[in-house]
């Protein structure tokens, strides 16, 4: 009695709800499909140039490294800080590197300046650095109250020479960085310490680390200073703690300048 009121609705629903069924996973494609494109391209040009920024940013120090391999490598606090904004959009960050034991006295002081690559170039993000007018103007910027800082329309007027240009790219899946790149080949002229040219290796990684690695080279490409076991690894600055007071590393014996020379550059490149 039920059934044969049942059988023709039933079949006839049976095929509608498969053709429904059918287009509503169409649709759910197509709109994750149009919802995936626009994601993509939510993240624009520019976003890329401020997550490098904002990832350069801080107080991050090579404490583990000097730690674990005190033969190459020094305990240096790196230090950046936006500093201002080009007419283009492109921002302007001040850095500096100094010993951990001496965070006034600056041995490096740069202007990084951060923007999307060309379009027609294979990158994501273009980071120059360049020389700064007058250093002493700006030793400790960053820890300064903004008041007390030089002043925007300045730090334009106070950004001297090119030095060198990195080209990042968007790490590849799997990869711990976020971030990548280098000089292009055959770097940049500098003639610190004996060098004909340097090039530089950066690597953003995920937990805020920056991983650095410059080196200079003679006409015959003999390195002639920086790091040869690798890059300096700088990490975000941790908590104080009452341990690390009383750590060895912190009362070392006096560094020899030679030792500095040769693995570190600690003058203008």
């Amino acid at each position: 009695m039920g059934s044969g009121e049942d059988n023709p609705g039933g079949t006839g629903g049976g095929v509608g709800g498969i053709v429904r069924g059918a287009v509503l996973k169409a649709l759910v494609v197509f709109g994750g499909v149009i919802l995936i494109r626009r994601l993509r391209r939510s993240t624009t040009r520019w976003d890329h140039a401020r997550a490098v920024a904002d990832a350069l940013s801080g107080e991050k120090f090579s404490r583990e490294q000097a730690r674990q391999d005190p033969g190459n490598y020094f305990n240096l606090r790196m230090l950046t800080c936006p500093a201002t904004e080009m007419v283009d959009g492109s921002g302007v960050l001040y850095f500096e590197q100094a010993f951990w034991r001496a965070p006034e006295k600056p041995f490096r002081q740069r202007f990084y300046m951060v923007k999307p690559c060309p379009k027609e170039m294979k990158c994501d993000v273009e980071l120059s650095s360049y020389a700064i007018r007058d250093v002493e103007e700006y030793k400790n910027f960053c820890d300064r109250p903004k008041d007390q800082r030089p002043q925007p329309e300045e730090v334009i007027a106070d950004i001297a020479e090119h030095l060198t240009t990195i080209h990042l790219s968007r790490c590849e899946r799997g990869k711990r960085c976020l971030y990548e790149g280098s000089t292009p080949p055959g770097g940049f002229p500098n003639s610190w310490s004996g060098a004909a040219y340097c090039t530089s290796d950066l690597s953003i990684h995920k937990n805020g680390e920056i991983h650095i690695w410059d080196k200079g080279f003679d006409d015959d490409g003999s390195q002639v200073w920086g790091t040869k076991a690798g890059p300096y690894e700088f990490k975000p600055a941790p908590k104080s703690n009452y341990d690390d007071m009383f750590s060895p590393l912190n009362f070392s014996a006096p560094l020899s300048l030679e030792k500095m020379e040769r693995s570190y550059a600690i003058d203008d490149q």
